[in-house]
């Protein structure tokens, strides 16, 4: 049998390898230095941050939702300094301060392998302390751990840590050899990929192919069903089935008001994506969906997300996504105030369509007694959901602002949406 000692001095000369391999295909000059890769764009956290010194790195990310409403968080291993520039149980602190702000809820961690190097690695000693730091409100709601290019070393590190890892925890890894592979799981558009990663993987997928790398881009949209629910815009919904809230919303909203209004967690919860693709089927073909037949509260909960996060252009616009980022800089006790103006401010069937929401929203959080779904517990679960920007992924930094602004709009839904009552309004 093969020691632990023997297993982890194999994994440091695989390390090696792996780099004199990158280094001779780089024609004998070397693809790294003791700089780490730049953070994503739009990564950069305020100074004022607690673990600046670590979050400027930009190493940990948190990327919105993926298509079930599960936060995604990406650790970037090419954004590591050398190891003597790092303080890595700061490291690991930090990570603890991350998820601790979504551990309650289901989420998904992306591991960027590529740009690990002897120079920046933690030592595998920190790596046993850092797997047994993490107690079971860290492990339980993860629900897939997405080693994206996986090398020998990272297998030989995953056997290393094999009698450690219970068998439930193991089933959760999942080796992606290629990012255009996170499509099939993950809302691709939202991650934050550093720039590192992109050109490996173009890289790869052009030796495999022994050719320069096909796009990435997703094939155009074919033209929506009559009866389609997801994926079209507000305008669309209205002109198809003539209400002035779109069926989804009307349905899920309803239905959670009767019967989930006191359950614990509600909108936390993910469901099996395969309910959630056969609810969405439904829909789109004009079938009727009865959430009784399925006896899961949490299923209606993760539809209406869904709808939220597929609609073409966010419920809030993509215009007032750059006042959301600026809210910051207003003063506190102004924040209602401008947040009212903002609202008053949508299209007339984007303002109905937000005030039925956040009217529900708020109802929800008036129950946060036994539900545990405060205004700022809905604020982090619904806030990727109805703002986000045209174009750039979003991330932790841009969060923040997002998640001040959807809290005020719940807890102060009275003074937020009350002066405007659109003839068409409609209560949930």
């Amino acid at each position: 049998m093969t020691s632990a000692s023997h297993l982890e001095q194999l994994a440091e000369i695989k390390l090696h390898e792996e780099e004199e391999e990158e280094e001779e295909e780089q024609g004998g000059e070397r693809c790294f230095t003791d700089a780490p890769s730049l953070p994503p764009v739009g990564s950069s956290p305020d100074p004022s941050h607690p673990f600046y010194d670590v979050a400027r790195h930009g190493i940990i990310q948190v990327s919105g939702d993926d298509r079930y409403g599960r936060k995604l968080i990406t650790f970037s291993s090419c954004c590591l300094p050398p190891s003597h520039q790092l303080n890595h149980l700061r490291l690991l602190e930090y990570l603890k301060f991350t998820l601790d702000q979504y551990v309650e809820m289901d989420y998904i961690l992306v591991y960027f392998h590529h740009g690990l190097r002897s120079s920046n690695k933690p030592s595998l000693k920190w790596l046993r302390e850092a797997y047994e730091e993490f107690d079971r409100k860290y492990k339980k709601n993860m629900k897939t751990l997405y080693v994206v290019h996986p090398t020998n070393f990272i297998r030989l590190v995953w056997n290393l840590f094999r009698p450690l890892i219970s068998h439930k925890f193991g089933k959760k890894l999942m080796y992606v050899n290629h990012l255009s592979d996170l499509q099939e799981h993950l809302n691709y558009q939202q991650l934050l990929v550093p720039p590192e990663v992109l050109r490996h993987d173009e890289k790869l997928r052009a030796a495999q192919r022994g050719g320069p790398p096909p796009s990435v881009r997703t094939p155009p949209p074919r033209p929506p069903l009559p009866s389609q629910q997801f994926g079209v815009s507000l305008q669309y919904l209205r002109e198809k089935n003539a209400e002035m809230i779109p069926p989804v919303m009307l349905q899920t909203v309803s239905y959670l008001k009767q019967k989930g209004l006191r359950t614990e967690g509600i909108f936390r919860r993910s469901a099996r994506v395969q309910l959630i693709k056969d609810v969405q089927r439904l829909y789109n073909l004009g079938k009727p969906v009865n959430f009784d037949e399925y006896n899961d509260v949490h299923i209606p909960a993760v539809i209406l997300k869904t709808f939220l996060r597929e609609l073409p252009e966010p419920l809030l616009t993509f215009r007032l996504y750059s006042q959301v980022q600026d809210l910051l800089s207003v003063e506190s006790s102004l924040r209602v105030s401008r947040c009212q103006q903002m609202m008053e401010s949508l299209p007339e069937h984007n303002f109905i369509v937000a005030k039925y929401l956040l009217s529900f929203l708020h109802t929800v959080s008036q129950q946060s007694i036994v539900n545990k779904m405060s205004s700022s517990n809905l604020a982090c679960v619904f806030g990727v959901n109805l703002l986000w920007p045209r174009c750039a992924p979003l991330s932790l930094p841009t969060l923040t602002p997002i998640n001040i602004c959807t809290e005020i709009l719940v807890e102060h839904f009275p003074a937020v949406f009350g002066s405007r009552n659109p003839p068409a309004q409609v209560d949930p």
